[in-house]
């Protein structure tokens, strides 16, 4: 499938308190060299602290309207999926082109977001999501959901110390001596690596928690005790290293041994994810009554459904005693590095897509293939079939 001449938009985000953006002028002014349009919303970049005279100087075009935006752009670069605009009352699918591509993370394995990715593939839209970029070693550059792992790997273990009702590590005062938070991270992959990391840095007794093999090992090389659980490796171990969906009786059996762990701590960082497909429910509320009270929860995995069974999407709640953050966009938390890392695994993904200023869809290309989502009208996305029930 080949578009026309390409004309880039980048609307500014929608998402409560996302900061990021689809584009940064760096990466514009490669876009630009490319023979491409590239249109901005005006303000799109001040979030990440990136103005509109960066762009103008770029070679960006700067609108200040974003339904003309959406009106003249045949690609779109975005970073979260597509939103009803409060200004406009009106959808950003609605305010598309028919036939148009969209680029962003669309998690459409997520159940909430079935119904966004139906009414996508309806009007028409090719959407291509940066949430399932294969683990291939041409694909490393624009590994989008891993460069953002990193991000909120680290900031949701700072959060979760901001919610925490006591120090995170041991504290000698006068008046006796306070002992160290305990930390279970669920799930050593980038994100999970990068809490260990931070949480043992602020003083933490760390602990871990994954089916795979070599992902125990990265974990206790960072000094975590691993909890045990171990499943056969051709049951835990897919494509790239990634985790594989356990069947239903091995997923008994790993909520089973993480009990007694999630018991004991204070700080869960829950980052347990499939690539492409709903994250598996590991924590019960059973095992959250089971912990103390005053605990926190924070499961990164929400985009994809979460780790636990009480978190709610973009909330904060309190059940049985416990803080639950299920905050979506943790990396727009830490929007100019985040931002920055983001724009640039686009910009890797696009440039072999766009050739003499028009956009080929490859659907033979495995990066191509894994990371389309809709095309032509249909759902196409293995992982959302899946969720949907009308795949196995």
């Amino acid at each position: 499938m080949t578009a026309g001449n390409v004309v880039l938009g980048i609307p500014k985000e929608l998402t409560p308190g996302e900061r990021r953006v689809g584009a940064i002028p760096e990466t514009c002014r490669k876009f630009v060299a490319m023979g491409t349009k590239v249109l901005v919303e005006a303000s799109a970049g001040e979030g990440a602290f990136f103005g509109d005279d960066d762009y103008r100087a770029a070679g960006a075009e700067v609108v200040a309207d974003v339904e003309e935006l959406y009106r003249r752009a045949n690609v779109v670069l975005k970073v979260k999926e597509l939103h009803f605009n409060q200004a406009k009352q009106k959808h950003e699918v609605d305010m598309m082109q028919s036939g148009a591509t969209l680029v962003c993370f669309i998690h459409p394995a997520s159940p909430l977001n079935h119904d966004l990715v139906r009414r996508i593939a309806s009007k028409g839209i090719t959407a291509l999501t940066m949430d399932s970029i294969p683990r291939i070693t041409r694909a490393q550059k624009m590994d989008a959901l891993t460069a953002m792992s990193t991000v909120a790997g680290y900031k949701a273990v700072i959060m979760a110390a901001d919610r925490f009702s006591r120090f995170i590590p041991m504290t000698v005062t006068a008046v006796g001596t306070i002992p160290p938070a305990r930390v279970l991270v669920i799930g050593t992959g980038i994100v999970g690596l990068q809490a260990l990391a931070t949480a043992k840095r602020l003083g933490g007794v760390v602990s871990a928690v994954d089916i795979r093999p070599d992902a125990r090992e990265q974990a206790a090389s960072l000094g975590a005790r691993v909890a045990g659980f171990e499943a056969p490796r051709e049951l835990a171990v897919g494509d790239g290293g990634y985790a594989r969906a356990l069947p239903d009786e091995w997923l008994s059996k790993e909520r089973a041994a993480l009990a007694p762990a999630v018991a004991e701590a204070d700080i869960i960082i829950c980052g347990a994810l499939i690539p492409g497909e709903r994250a598996p429910v590991l924590i019960t509320e059973d095992m959250v009554k089971g912990m103390r009270k005053g605990s926190v929860i924070c499961d990164v995995s929400v985009d994809q459904g979460g780790n636990c069974a009480l978190t709610q999407f973009n909330k904060e709640v309190m059940a049985h005693g416990v803080l639950i953050s299920g905050i979506a966009n943790i990396p727009g938390y830490v929007p100019a590095d985040s931002t920055r890392m983001y724009a640039n695994t686009v910009c890797n993904f696009l440039q072999p897509l766009i050739r003499n200023g028009q956009l080929v869809i490859d659907r033979s290309d495995e990066i191509v293939n894994g990371t389309l989502v809709t095309i032509g009208g249909e759902i196409v996305h293995h992982g959302t079939l899946k969720a949907m029930g009308k795949a196995t």
